[in-house]
């Protein structure tokens, strides 16, 4: 393949993933009086409200997903008990939900004319609430937390699994106990895989829209789209996306660093080799207490939100207009569909350069930095690829009032596979390099004695071995688009509704009934890559 065609299209693909960010860090040259009054009167009416809200919900949510997803992680690595095998991949179920269906399940059930609450005063004659309000940053923490515990769940198991045996074992061996064994040398261990699992499941909630939407509840997120959509003042929408994505950086880098003390570790530590530690075998109550560690989790991010959705689907289904739902899942399947070969497409040439393009030069060098920034997409909020998206729109438009930039963005779907990839060509990048880490490089060498070079090579030698890993991103980013939310709800063509977004209507419009539908048809979707996920771990673990 010719070099500089290629490092064109390189070009292009940086530029098209990274226009969102670029367009916002662009929105803060004009300044002027006008923009100083805007952000005077924002500093000193709804940003500090942005602020501690969403301060308070990020902390509440930290803490929560560290001590259930840490407390599952320990009860299944270290011990032993009837049902640990089913609790290992059950503990995953949670990915499968969307949080804003769990807040929809919780908020219908456990309202004060909910069953729940119906039910307990007609039984006991109580009179009042029995439950407290779900819909407030407290509700809204719940929710969070047991949709996103499996984030740290994940990379705390890993941690425990893998790095601490051998020394579980030595700390034995000398005769410390098992508390001691858990306090000093486990939980020390899990630490940098809690903070990046921590890292992710705040980058999930600072992205997240449909939950704090629902619950209206004032974070960075909703007030993006406040200012953009209601306020109709998109300077006060970039300045807030622009905080956001400075803060979702932040943890970004804190992840990272996680990831990279993670790796560390178990370079020290070695492989597993020896003896290793043996699950200490649990009996009577401490055998329960496993059991209410690992159960309360499924049961209150799976199967209660499930069962929730369930009962008001089952009592209106003679009601059911099935004819827009299948349109809705039409529009569903077809975006995720076209996004989903489209981010793998872009994955593949990404990954392909890293791999064609060794050493040093001035092309390596560029083509791993256009991998590591489309490495960086999925941590770019939904609300904040919006914004960044339509800010150039409304420039262009300002300099050139006839032109149709602002048709093709807002009333096709182009503007919409665009968020999607810049969302989600990450997705895709991370499972396609994660399949050319298994290829060794002498196959390329080989081939290119033979005279295999260029696309050839890619055709001929690659793609026969990266059809798992290809068939594994276009899962992912199909499911991720299936249940993206904020980008859908602005960027959609008019008429065009997604299961998403008649699942958020439908919910905002207390019509629960209706929204079931669509709801528990996204949960089903989503339970793919978590079977994906749980047959991985189990191989792994063999």
């Amino acid at each position: 393949m010719s070099r500089w065609p290629f490092l064109l299209l390189l070009t292009l693909l940086a530029a098209m993933l990274t226009l969102p960010v670029v367009s916002l860090g662009l929105s803060w040259l004009q300044w002027n009086a006008e923009v100083a009054q805007v952000l005077g009167e924002m500093a000193s009416t709804v940003l500090p409200q942005y602020t501690l809200t969403t301060l308070w919900l990020s902390l509440a949510v930290a803490l929560g997903v560290t001590l259930v997803g840490l407390g599952t992680a320990s009860a299944v690595t270290l011990f032993d008990f009837a049902g640990r095998r089913f609790f290992e991949w059950a503990l995953l179920l949670p990915l499968a939900m969307p949080a804003y269906v769990v807040a929809y399940a919780y908020t219908d059930f456990l309202q004060f004319s909910g069953p729940l609450q119906v039910g307990l005063r007609e039984a006991f004659g109580w009179q009042g609430r029995v439950f407290p309000e779900i819909r407030n940053t407290a509700g809204a923490a719940w929710v969070f937390t047991f949709s996103l515990y499996p984030y740290v769940y994940l990379l705390a198991r890993t941690a425990l699994g893998e790095r601490a045996s051998q020394l579980m074992e030595a700390a034995r061996l000398l005769g410390a106990p098992l508390g001691r064994r858990i306090r000093e040398v486990a939980l020390p261990l899990a630490r940098p895989a809690v903070a990046a699992g921590v890292a992710l499941a705040l980058m999930e909630t600072l992205a997240d829209y449909g939950v704090s939407s629902y619950f209206g509840i004032q974070t960075f997120t909703a007030g993006i789209y406040k200012a953009w959509l209601a306020m109709d003042n998109r300077l006060a929408a970039a300045q807030l996306a622009t905080v956001l994505l400075v803060v979702v950086a932040l943890l970004l880098k804190l992840e990272r660093s996680a990831q990279q003390r993670m790796r560390f570790a178990l370079v020290k530590g070695g492989a597993r080799s020896g003896a290793e530690a043996q699950p200490v075998r649990l009996r009577g109550g401490h055998r329960a207490l496993a059991w209410l560690v690992c159960g309360l989790p499924v049961l209150l991010g799976f199967v209660l939100p499930v069962l929730f959705m369930l009962r008001p689907l089952v009592d209106g289904w003679a009601e059911l207009n099935w004819k827009p739902f299948v349109g809705w899942a039409f529009n569903s399947l077809s975006l995720a569909g076209i996004s989903a070969a489209l981010a793998v497409l872009v994955a593949l040439v990404l990954a392909f350069a890293v791999r064609v393009q060794t050493g040093q030069g001035l092309s390596a060098r560029f083509s791993r930095l256009v991998a590591q920034m489309a490495a960086l997409g999925y941590a770019v909020p939904g609300a904040v690829i919006v914004v960044g998206l339509l800010l150039p729109v409304g420039w262009v438009q300002a300099v050139a009032p006839d032109t149709s930039v602002g048709y093709w963005l807002t009333a096709t779907v182009l503007g919409l596979v665009w968020a999607y990839l810049v969302r989600f060509v990450a997705v895709a990048l991370q499972s396609v390099q994660s399949g050319y880490s298994r290829i060794p490089l002498s196959l390329d060498e080989s081939a290119r004695m033979l005279g295999t070079t260029g696309l050839g090579l890619a055709w001929r030698v690659h793609a026969p071995l990266l059809h798992r890993s290809v068939a594994a991103a276009a899962l992912l980013v199909f499911v991720d688009v299936m249940k993206e939310l904020p980008a859908t709800l602005v960027l959609r063509p008019f008429n065009s509704d997604t299961l998403a977004v008649m699942a958020y209507q439908l919910a905002r419009d207390e019509r629960l009934g209706e929204a079931a539908l669509p709801a528990l048809t996204l949960v089903a979707v989503g339970l793919l890559p978590v079977m994906l996920l749980s047959r991985t771990l189990r191989s792994s673990g063999r």
